[in-house]
């Protein structure tokens, strides 16, 4: 006999959203904090190499599985000047950066990102974000002339000269960022933008008609000009680009545990109502290209603490400051583990997504200057998802025990997604347990799938949500085998899951 408040859902190969995208699993370095320095680049530390990348950061990043790894910024890039961070490093310029009252030394520039990619090996690749905040077209095809064109003009000429024969190959480009933000260094109206992102498009595909374009989208949901803002910005661009943009943080407000366990909730109708946008611009210009999306920056980030937090002098601009060093708990952990399963419930059009960042701010790895490096809780579930989570998702549609929220109403307490390798038949779920209280129990009929053994049932969860990974208990939290009791006998896999917790369970 089966419980009554079981969740359930049914997979079938016959039923699939569509195929993970690789980049899916990609992450984001910006010039903010102690991301860069301290972070990846700490030249002098004793893990560091010749090029002051730490090889203990490295060898973190490779177990997480990043890809694509979206770089300079965030905010930082509206007043980035490309030219500053190539060439002789001592000869590089000091700038004040406004994005982040801090002051940037150029130590760390270009060429060293590039090698920084691809010492993480051969899944990862740069994607660049160009300044079209207090830049625009000239500067934008002159970076593209100096990191890709093979040589023979002044800038290739210039990039072989600074060291680096071969091109960069820099495929995946953003136009600008957080455009439509009005604490965007050089902000914009939809109409403004939307034309320079097209002049900068067509001038790009000029030189390179392969690259792959990433048109900003709203800053977020909640933006009073949101929707509006992709319809104008398509309406401009939708021929030209590849993709457009998405970013959302979420954090517990107020002790409302319950609804910040339902972020997922309003991360799936973000993504469903961009997409309705881009179909209905690209229903009225009558094309039957589709515009995916790239949802490059997406976490748990506590911005209200931050915002609160005393502002610093006028006169002080530090370099590499402690900047949004959040420290992540279990709880966070598991509603970063959601936010992961509503990206792939949407792998059909979501087909870039960056985990915003990758060290030290609001990030999965966390470094001490001159000391260790550590997981946060965060780690772990982006780590299982972008080893197991690839093929093809297979559509999960949830028969759940619900609960209520003050946000966004009555939820399930289930979120799932599945995803097949279509090369060995395996099968992982991802599922998560959004009662804080309450374990529970789950069923999974699985039709036409073959699959016969159960291979783990792995569980990030904890009797105290509020633990967390530091500098003095760097393991605190892992994730653990499943409890006994996870079975699968005669297409059924029957489990329970434990309360508030983030579930990977993988079958052959």
């Amino acid at each position: 006999m089966s419980h009554p408040l079981t969740a359930r859902f049914t997979l079938d190969p016959a039923f699939a959203v569509g195929d993970v995208d690789p980049r899916l699993f990609g992450s984001f370095v910006e010039h903010l904090g102690r991301c860069v320095y301290t972070g990846i680049f700490e030249p002098g530390h004793p893990a560091a190499g010749e090029d002051g990348l730490r090889s203990d950061v490295l060898e973190l990043i490779r177990e997480l599985g990043v890809t694509a790894i979206r770089y300079p910024g965030g905010n930082f890039v509206s007043g980035y000047r490309w030219e500053d961070s190539v060439g002789p490093v001592d000869e590089r310029p000091r700038r004040l950066d406004l994005a982040w009252r801090s002051t940037e030394t150029n130590r760390f520039g270009l060429s060293e990102f590039i090698s920084f990619v691809k010492k993480i090996g051969p899944q990862a690749e740069p994607m660049m974000a160009l300044n079209l905040g207090t830049r625009g077209v000239a500067e934008a095809v002159r970076l593209q002339e100096y990191a890709n064109h093979p040589s023979g003009t002044a800038l290739s000429d210039l990039r072989v000269s600074h060291g680096d024969k071969d091109p960069y190959g820099i495929r995946l480009w953003c136009l600008g960022n957080e455009m439509d933000g009005p604490w965007q260094t050089g902000h914009k109206t939809a109409e403004e933008y939307g034309r320079l992102a097209a002049e900068t498009a067509r001038a790009m595909r000029q030189i390179d008609p392969s690259v792959e374009l990433v048109a900003c989208g709203s800053s977020g949901q909640s933006m009073p000009t949101f929707a509006a803002w992709e319809a104008t910005v398509l309406t401009e661009t939708y021929d030209l680009v590849d993709y457009i943009s998405l970013h959302a943080y979420y954090e517990e407000l107020d002790g409302d545990r319950d609804s910040f366990l339902a972020s997922a909730v309003d991360m799936e109708s973000f993504i469903d109502n961009v997409v309705a946008t881009c179909d209905h611009v690209g229903a009225k210009l009558k094309s039957t290209k589709k515009i995916n999306l790239s949802f490059d920056e997406w976490n748990v980030w506590y911005l209200t603490r931050f915002q609160q937090q005393e502002q610093r002098s006028p006169l002080d601009w530090p370099e590499a400051p402690r900047l949004l060093e959040d420290n992540y708990s279990v709880t966070d952990a598991v509603v970063f583990g959601s936010l992961l399963i509503a990206l792939l419930r949407h792998a059909d059009r979501v087909t870039v997504a960056c985990l915003a960042q990758l060290v030290n701010v609001i990030a999965p790895i966390l470094t001490e200057p001159g000391g260790p490096a550590w997981r946060q809780t965060t780690f772990f579930p982006f780590a299982q998802a972008s080893r197991h989570g690839r093929g093809q998702v297979l559509e999960v549609r949830v028969d759940s025990p619900t609960y209520e929220t003050q946000q966004y109403g009555e939820v399930p307490l289930l979120h799932a997604t599945a995803v097949r390798d279509p090369q060995t038949g395996a099968v992982t779920v991802f599922a998560v347990n959004r009662s804080q209280t309450d374990p529970l129990p789950l069923e999974v009929a699985l039709h036409g799938l073959h699959v016969t053994r159960l291979v783990e049932h792995s569980v990030l969860g904890d009797a105290d949500p509020d633990a967390r990974n530091t500098l003095a208990a760097p393991e605190r939290v892992t994730p653990h085998p499943a409890a006994e009791g996870t079975t699968l006998t005669n297409g059924t896999l029957r489990t329970t899951l434990e309360p508030m917790s983030w579930n990977m369970i993988r079958l052959t």
